[in-house]
């Protein structure tokens, strides 16, 4: 398909909810002052640059003042000269949010409702040659939602936020949630396209790696086309190259669907991030008619295979929660990915940096957390390079969803186009239904097995479009014996959250769960940080608006500001006399307690098989378990983290009779020989040392260290392997801490970990 961008310059219209303007004559005649809008864009993003927005949206409270845009409605409008005269044309919009009609020379040519996916609009009776006028009326999605009849069964959403997205197809966050500001926004914000469609294209392409042996990859493609009705001598030849390893495949082609199926000697298979290498072959797949070619797709095509072996319900050992690539158990450690920004707009200039943290903090999984948008290809171009499996939610969260035939059509068609956009993808490694609906809907005595969207709908979806990869219903999934004996701590896969006491208690170190899928702790930014968004006079003490709005909190409850408060007096039994004070020690128990997650974790291996910490990065200026803030200025936890997720690591189990098991996990497919050393941080006494052995993708508990529960030391673990050094570290003991003392610790850890 040929293609003619339309993003640029457009102009906007802002309607006061007092007027109603339904078409584009009714504009023009309105007497309505235009202003300049950039598409993609949101609509706040150009109120800002004329003043109607303040410029520092994200300071103190001024994103308040956007709320009052909500009631709006806005017409998007420009003009383009048909550059595909006397072609088979129309319009594609890849991003609109959320409530659409489009208008094409003053006729109306279409409407949307799902911000998520895209629309393509065959417009061949609306253009002309020379200027067409095109406009876009975007409706309030609030007067909208008031518009709307709900069940009962729709308010199941905790909070109550929740409920208000709850008819929409649009981001669950855009009302506000504990990571994100309320700002339902409204704009065009993906591109826009003039389209012309060739003689013949492809409506479809999927491939899958059938099996996987020792020497071989069975490789099958199929494939959809738009063609004419003439079928004679057209063929289908796919070509495939990752440095010496080739493949190529052909097929005549006798109706517009086909598939076809090689097996590759001696295959370069993708493996995620610590297990191997993440190979793509750079594929060609193209149709002709004798020598001449019709249709031309490319993409890279990763060879790998991937299963979920899981029971629902687990005693902690006699269950399983683990993700097979290519028949290899894999111990998966990464972050939630949760929103780039408020306004979505700004995503991709967000991203280059993001994807950098990603890779540079050691993740080999993130989960596309279910009240964000789908990601952009950019996105997955990069997961899919650098072995980062991708656990996919689709796009609902904590709420009960409509249960109608008109909403079900609206999530066929939504998620259709999700597995279709993105079932290529090698790093793609599980399909998710959604995002804690089970766990809200059974907290409200709602029966999660009832919800049809998840057991019926997209089952069937992922059945037509995608049947080589896993699915789960939801994170964590429930079933009757979860729903009627109200007992969580069976589940083989859980997200642990629970009061957020001090990280060692039983509910984080005792969780029966196989894999950990979300777990947390708040931090504070920097000082530095904290100056961006708070004025002056709120920094000290935090009992503000500003803070508790950065929290991020709408209905005044100072709750996750307190979190931190408590975190510090559990951790040093003291309260922060200043800012600095307060930052410093927070951000010091969370980088204790994100490291305690990961390494709790990995130290059980095999019996636990994965840790998905909440989270990388803010999508606006905030308070929160990110372990980077919305500036890409890095907290302590960071650099925890990253040491954690070392591919081989060295670590601390925790204490059992007065002793520390000190393990090694060896997340590689190559075995691992040199020699370690533990010793006492401040006084470097040597308290063991040794060589070891570790086999590949194996475990091994090293020594005893004696460690006593009275004990507050700090060890440092070092280790060689051919010549290289790397390190770790352990915090001995029980709280309270001497404050004084754990800063010393953390600024000689600055410098080892340089």
């Amino acid at each position: 398909m040929k293609t003619y961008s339309l993003n640029g310059k457009w102009q906007l219209f802002a309607i006061e909810p007092t007027k109603t303007i339904d078409t584009p004559d009714e504009l023009l005649n309105s007497g309505i002052k235009s202003i300049d809008a950039t598409v993609p864009g949101n609509v706040e993003l150009d109120l800002q640059k004329v003043g109607l927005l303040p410029e520092e949206i994200f300071k103190g409270l001024n994103i308040q003042q956007a709320e009052k845009y909500e009631q709006y409605d806005w017409w998007y409008v420009t003009e383009f000269e048909n550059c595909f005269a006397g072609e088979d044309v129309s319009l594609q919009f890849n991003g609109v949010d959320t409530l659409a009609d489009y208008w094409l020379n003053g006729k109306l040519i279409g409407t949307s409702d799902n911000m998520l996916i895209s629309h393509t609009f065959d417009i061949n009776d609306y253009v002309v040659d020379g200027k067409n006028t095109l406009c876009i009326h975007i409706k309030s999605a609030v007067r909208e939602l008031n518009k709307m009849e709900f069940d009962v069964h729709n308010v199941y959403a905790h909070p109550m936020r929740v409920a208000k997205s709850i008819g929409l197809r649009k981001t669950a966050h855009s009302f506000g949630w504990d990571i994100m500001p309320r700002a339902v926004s409204a704009g065009i914000w993906r591109d826009v396209n003039l389209c012309a469609k060739e003689e013949v294209e492809f409506n479809q392409l999927y491939y899958n790696t059938v099996k996987i042996s020792k020497h071989t990859a069975n490789l099958r493609f199929c494939w959809e086309l738009s063609v004419p009705d003439e079928f004679e001598d057209l063929r289908v030849e796919i070509h495939g190259k990752c440095g010496d390893s080739e493949f190529s495949m052909s097929e005549n082609v006798y109706f517009k669907l086909g598939k076809v199926e090689t097996v590759i000697e001696n295959p370069k298979l993708w493996f995620p991030y610590g297990y191997g290498d993440a190979n793509l072959y750079e594929t060609t797949v193209c149709v002709y008619r004798g020598d001449k070619k019709l249709a031309e797709k490319k993409l890279n095509v990763g060879l790998r295979t991937v299963k979920l072996d899981r029971t629902e319900t687990t005693d902690g050992i006699n269950g399983k929660f683990c993700f097979y690539i290519n028949n290899v158990p894999v111990m998966c450690k990464g972050s939630n990915w949760v929103p780039l920004d408020v306004y979505h707009s700004q995503d991709n200039k967000r991203l280059d940096k993001a994807m950098e943290l990603v890779s540079d903090i050691g993740c080999n999984i993130l989960r596309c957390w279910g009240g964000n948008v789908y990601e952009s290809e950019e996105f997955y171009d990069y997961c899919d390079s650098h072995g980062i499996m991708v656990w996919q939610d689709f796009s609902f969260a904590c709420g009960g969803y409509p249960q109608n035939e008109e909403f079900y059509d609206k999530v066929r068609k939504e998620v259709n186009w999700a597995i279709r956009k993105l079932r290529n993808r090698a790093s793609i490694i599980l399909w998710s239904g959604d995002n804690e609906c089970d766990a809200v809907m059974s907290e409200f005595g709602a029966n999660p097995m009832k919800n049809k969207i998840t057991r019926e709908v997209i089952p069937m979806c992922i059945y037509n479009n995608d049947p080589s990869r896993p699915y789960l219903p939801s994170s964590p999934c429930y079933n009757e014996e979860t729903f009627e004996t109200n007992n969580f701590d069976i589940l083989s896969e859980y997200h642990l959250w629970g009061v957020r006491d001090y990280y060692k208690t039983d509910y984080y170190s005792k969780s029966k769960a196989h894999f950990v899928s979300e777990t947390g702790y708040h931090g504070c930014p920097s000082v530095e940080s904290l100056k961006k968004f708070i004025n002056d006079d709120c920094l000290w003490p935090t009992n503000n608006e500003e803070w508790i709005l950065h929290s991020s909190d709408q209905f005044h409850n100072p709750a996750r500001v307190n979190l931190m408060h408590t975190q510090i007096d559990e951790m040093f039994a003291f309260k922060p006399q200043s800012v600095e004070e307060f930052s410093l020690a927070s951000q010091i128990s969370m980088a204790e307690a994100k490291k305690f997650f990961v390494e709790r974790v990995r130290c059980k291996k095999p019996t636990k098989t994965g840790v998905i910490w909440w989270n990388l990065l803010d999508g606006w200026p905030q308070v929160s378990d990110a372990v980077v803030d919305y500036y890409f200025d890095k907290k302590l936890a960071y650099h925890n983290i990253k040491v954690s997720q070392q591919p081989f690591c060295i670590m601390f189990d925790e204490i059992q009779n007065s002793f520390c098991d000190l393990v090694a996990v060896n997340d590689t497919l190559v075995k691992k020989s040199g020699t370690y050393r533990v010793k006492r941080g401040f006084d470097e006494v040597v308290v063991k040392e040794g060589s070891f052995e570790i086999s590949e993708n194996g475990q091994e508990i090293l020594a005893k260290i004696p460690v006593l529960y009275s004990d507050h030391d700090m060890f440092i673990i070092e280790w060689e392997i051919d010549g290289k050094k790397y390190c770790n570290h352990y915090i001995a003991g029980y709280p309270p801490f001497d404050f004084a003392w754990y800063k010393k610790c953390y600024e000689k850890l600055a410098k080892l970990y340089k």
